[in-house]
């Protein structure tokens, strides 16, 4: 695609990613094909190709609008164009930018404005825990839509966590939301490691990923985040081989903030503090699911074999299309005894979580969980698995087939087992 960037961005860090991204892009057309928004709108400015317009026109010096800002807000960022582009498209990168440059020059109306900061503080506030704890005590009186953003209380064994020492260590990212709205999973997957013989750390000092910010266009906010973590996982790993017991992986058990982690190296890349550390931690990053082959062998002995349970994996697009991880939950899961079965249709599609777009949209959101809890239904399921603590909130809000992690899954065997 031909681009003669404006003055204002020629040059420039932002401009120059961008136009060699837009450069790429030979107008073919695949990603509509598996672009969500369009597939339920049919509007080519609410799929990948047409937004890529929008944005180029915008690098050239054409005023954006308020039509702009809201067809750019709409992309959920699944990245499932970038799995379906034959040319290499990096539109997530590219959607970033342009969200940022649109943002400074169209001001959104005060109440959106005041939604997307409450979210971008809120969901990453040491608040959140105890406003959590609220509305799950008041949650029968809540309205619908925010009730079904508060799950109902664990039980207690979602804070049981092991303490035996192993020599093998990895480091898991707690998050920021999943620690109060689903506990269990963070504690499973210690359970299930420490099964396996690797003893799960949190570095007290690591908090959000970035995710959130990130998507909301807080660059610097971020930023500040990113930094945060990599200074304590720097710290942790650096006491770890002193110990004579290096740290096998930063394992994170949320795919949607295992893609931002994977992406830290980049996003700290202009930084000479940081850019080393950060790489470094990039490239220890793993989805849990990452690990599950080599798990197997050692949990498959310990497992009771699984009552005949019938799962549906949800692989979110964070997991398929954003790191590319595909087919090693569902041929882990298979492995240990489990009915593994994916949705028959569109698979490949998003549920309509998408980190706070649930939120930001839920029309369009909840069009497309009922979209996938319907071919998700047609695998007929007695449980719905997933990997993403938002996709699993989010599904369970629309149907009672009872949706977990993966990870919970594998754990309650283990615990079957004695």
């Amino acid at each position: 695609m031909q681009t003669e960037l404006a003055p204002e961005f020629k040059g420039t860090p932002e401009g120059d990613e961008a136009e060699a991204i837009l450069r790429k892009c030979v107008h073919c057309g695949f990603c509509t094909a598996t672009c969500p928004t369009y597939q339920v709108l049919g509007d080519e400015l609410d799929g990948p190709r047409g937004r890529i317009y929008l944005m180029k026109q915008v690098l050239e010096g054409k005023e954006p609008t308020r039509a702009t800002q809201i067809h750019l807000d709409r992309c959920l960022t699944c990245l499932n164009c970038e799995t379906t582009c034959p040319s290499g498209v990096q539109y997530g990168n590219l959607v970033e930018i342009g969200r940022r440059i649109v943002d400074a020059k169209v001001p959104r109306p005060a109440g959106e404005q005041a939604l997307r900061w409450t979210l971008k503080e809120g969901l990453t506030s040491p608040l959140f825990d105890p406003a959590m704890k609220v509305g799950q005590r008041v949650r029968g009186l809540l309205p619908k839509a925010l009730r079904n953003k508060v799950p109902a209380p664990t039980e207690r064994r979602a804070h049981a966590w092991p303490r035996t020492e192993h020599a093998r260590k990895v480091l898991m990212l707690a998050g920021c939301v999943q620690p109060s709205m689903l506990p269990n999973i963070n504690a499973a997957t210690a359970r299930v490691l420490d099964a396996a013989g690797i003893q799960t750390l949190v570095a007290p000092d690591a908090g959000c990923c970035g995710a959130i910010r990130l998507h909301l266009n807080d660059h610097h906010g971020a930023l500040e985040h990113v930094r945060r973590n990599v200074d304590a996982w720097s710290r942790a790993i650096e006491r770890a081989e002193a110990a004579g017991q290096p740290i096998e992986a930063v394992v994170i058990n949320a795919s949607g903030c295992g893609v931002t982690v994977k992406d830290y190296g980049r996003l700290l890349a202009d930084e000479p503090a940081y850019a080393a550390r950060a790489a470094r931690i990039a490239g220890l990053a793993r989805d849990l699911g990452e690990l599950l082959p080599d798990l197997v062998p050692t949990l498959a002995p310990k497992l009771r074999t699984p009552a005949p349970r019938r799962i549906a994996f949800h692989p979110p697009c964070t997991l398929q299309h954003g790191q590319r991880v595909r087919g090693v939950v569902e041929s882990g899961l298979t492995a240990l005894g489990f009915d593994v079965r994916l949705a028959p249709h569109e698979a490949h599609l998003c549920c309509g979580s998408a980190g706070t777009y649930s939120v930001l949209h839920p029309e369009m959101a909840t069009t497309l969980r009922d979209r996938k809890l319907a071919n998700l239904g047609a695998a007929d399921p007695q449980v719905i698995a997933s990997a993403n603590v938002g996709c699993i909130q989010h599904l369970q809000s629309g149907t009672a087939t009872p949706v977990r992690h993966w990870v919970e899954l594998v754990d309650e065997a283990l615990v079957g087992a004695g």
